[in-house]
């Protein structure tokens, strides 16, 4: 089983950046615990702050993975380009924030690329991702 982890911008400050809403450690620690839990699941990581690089990934590996879990931070909120990507491929994405974006300013409660994926898993820090891989292998 391969899985796609795409994160969006702004993502690469996580252990730096709003300590109080995102948590200490970086998504590089995270990974390992991942890749530690699922050890028989190939997990891959690509992070940018450029949507049109977040784009080319989706189209790179959304017809051969098993799974993609995307935050796409900022974009989520904004981008119709993201949502017409997950609508064109065939691999299934679920949509993961560490924060509850329900609880957060209301711009944050809207998310364009919802509708297309699989799931949403939101709040949870960054338990979150977990939780989006645990899905693809109960699917």
């Amino acid at each position: 089983m391969k899985i796609q982890i795409i994160n969006g911008a702004n993502l690469n400050l996580l252990g730096i950046r709003e300590k109080n809403i995102y948590g200490n450690e970086t998504f590089e620690e995270y990974l390992e615990k991942l890749r530690k839990i699922f050890f028989n699941i190939e997990i891959f990581y690509f992070q940018s702050n450029i949507e049109g690089e977040l784009i080319n990934k989706l189209h790179e590996v959304g017809f051969s993975y098993n799974g993609i879990v995307l935050n796409a931070g900022a974009y989520t909120h904004t981008s119709v380009a993201l949502a017409d990507a997950i609508a064109s491929i065939t691999t299934s994405v679920v949509e993961v924030h560490i924060s509850n974006v329900m609880k957060r300013e209301k711009f944050r409660q809207i998310s364009y690329i919802s509708a297309y994926c699989k799931g949403v898993i939101t709040g949870f820090g960054l338990d979150s991702y977990r939780l989006a891989i645990e899905s693809f292998r109960i699917s």
